[in-house]
């Protein structure tokens, strides 16, 4: 489970394991990692090729079921990953997402400050007809549902930010970057939904996407019992927080 290198030959940890048996794998996927595998990703870090590379589990090498990967992450976005080891885990997961059984959190960094310190926010996204590599808010599109709650106010060079703990109750695509600029406070050097100069002047203090998924529980595949599984925000999201803000 080495090291390897990324864009520009920057060596880039691996995905380290959370727990494993003989149904499951639970990842923490470091930032910079694409999910799964396609014809634009052959020079990247990618998590399936990953898999298939260091492990031999039954349905490692099936492409149909994505080496047993049951969701996404976003490359920038870092933390839990759920993994599948076998057919019969895997639809049994892809089932609790479907059914909105699986519960998972996440911490983000975004800008301004929030009048209440908890609430939720329900828009349907889609992905833009003029731009089909970016979802938004629109009218018919996919319910989706996100609940939030403030876990500190920030700020930085004059300007405010909010760290938050945030609970999606749906799974749509980018939904939680979509929700937080669709109420004006798009996350901390979000190059597609902050805006390109606002991620620019983000990206001067903050190296990336400040997302991080940080919990996940659901029932096991196999022994029906709830487990839950946490990964702490990393190093490069700590240091952010450690060095550069000052809570209010």
């Amino acid at each position: 489970m080495c090291q390897m290198s990324g864009e520009k030959g920057k060596v880039m940890q691996s995905p380290k394991i959370i727990f494993e048996d003989n149904s499951i794998l639970v990842l923490n996927k470091p930032s910079g990692w694409i999910t799964n595998s396609a014809s634009t990703t052959t020079d990247k870090p990618v998590v399936q090729g990953w898999l298939k590379s260091n492990f031999e589990y039954p349905i490692s090498n099936v492409d149909s079921l994505r080496s047993g990967i049951v969701h996404r992450l976003d490359k920038e976005t870092s933390g839990i990953l759920v993994v599948a080891k076998t057919k019969e885990a895997f639809e049994i997961l892809q089932k609790e997402f479907k059914e909105r059984q699986v519960k998972k959190t996440y911490i983000a960094l975004v800008h301004g400050k929030f009048d209440l310190n908890e609430g939720e926010i329900k828009a349907a996204v889609g992905r833009l007809s003029w731009n089909r590599r970016r979802f938004g808010v629109l009218p018919g599109g996919r319910e989706a549902i996100t609940r939030y709650s403030v876990l500190r106010s920030m700020n930085y060079e004059e300007k405010e930010y909010s760290l938050l703990e945030l609970s999606p109750k749906t799974g749509r695509t980018h939904q939680i970057r979509i929700h937080l600029k669709f109420i004006g406070h798009p996350i901390a050097a979000d190059e597609f939904y902050a805006g390109r100069k606002t991620a620019r002047s983000d990206r001067e203090w903050c190296p990336r996407l400040f997302l991080h998924a940080a919990t996940i529980s659901f029932i096991h595949p196999v022994t029906g019992k709830l487990v839950s599984y946490k990964s702490d925000l990393p190093d490069d999201l700590k240091s952010v927080l450690d060095s550069q803000l000052q809570s209010n």
